[in-house]
């Protein structure tokens, strides 16, 4: 109990950068995302890219975050997971898988409450709110984006792609000793990212 709540309070953190207008956030743990200008704003902006071929059909994730992503499908990657819990999160719900090896875990969900999608994330880049910001090669042809407000730290990870101009899903694994994938959360977050999609697409 104790341990979920810890793993919400970062996971929710990542987040919250996607809402906000300029963060000053120097935590050190996995950071949200950006904050929407007007909604009259075309998009994408900022240099973000488009996405080139929409995803519609999220409304199943963003009620239940959980089926994004099957269980099995974590499991595959990162190994045993113990236990699931969802967070009613300001800008969307997210779930979080925690694996049975430790208190590592993966956070992933819908930023339904921020509707200028990558376009908010690189409007913080420009405006100089993040030390990490590295754009990486599509995830099925979606294109996404690693981002931080620190410098990073071994086995944590902010990954955000883009399904739709308006809309992105997170993904912040959160990786300890004994995690298969400790030496890569990127990448495991990139898989689990993929996983989503492919779900998507097919529901």
């Amino acid at each position: 109990m104790r341990r979920s709540n810890q793993f919400l309070s970062v996971a929710v953190g990542a987040v919250v950068v996607l809402a906000g207008g300029c963060s000053d956030q120097k935590s050190g743990n996995p950071t949200p995302a950006p904050s929407p200008p007007p909604a009259s704003t075309q998009l994408p902006r900022d240099g973000a890219p488009t996405v080139p071929e929409p995803i519609k059909n999220t409304a199943g994730a963003e009620t239940d975050p959980c089926s994004a992503v099957k269980t099995s499908q974590i499991e595959e990657l990162g190994g045993k997971v113990e236990k699931t819990v969802t967070d009613d999160g300001a800008l969307g719900k997210n779930c979080g898988w925690i694996f049975e090896e430790g208190p590592s875990n993966v956070n992933a969900g819908l930023v339904v409450g921020n509707k200028e999608g990558l376009s908010s994330l690189y409007a913080k880049k420009a405006h100089g709110d993040f030390v990490t910001f590295k754009p990486i090669d599509p995830i099925e042809g979606y294109p996404a984006v690693i981002y931080g407000t620190t410098g990073g730290r071994a086995g944590f990870c902010n990954l955000a792609v883009g399904l739709r101009d308006d809309l992105v899903y997170t993904v912040v694994p959160q990786l300890y000793t004994g995690n298969p994938m400790l030496s890569d959360p990127c990448g495991f977050a990139a898989k689990v990212a993929a996983a989503a999609i492919k779900n998507f697409k097919r529901a």
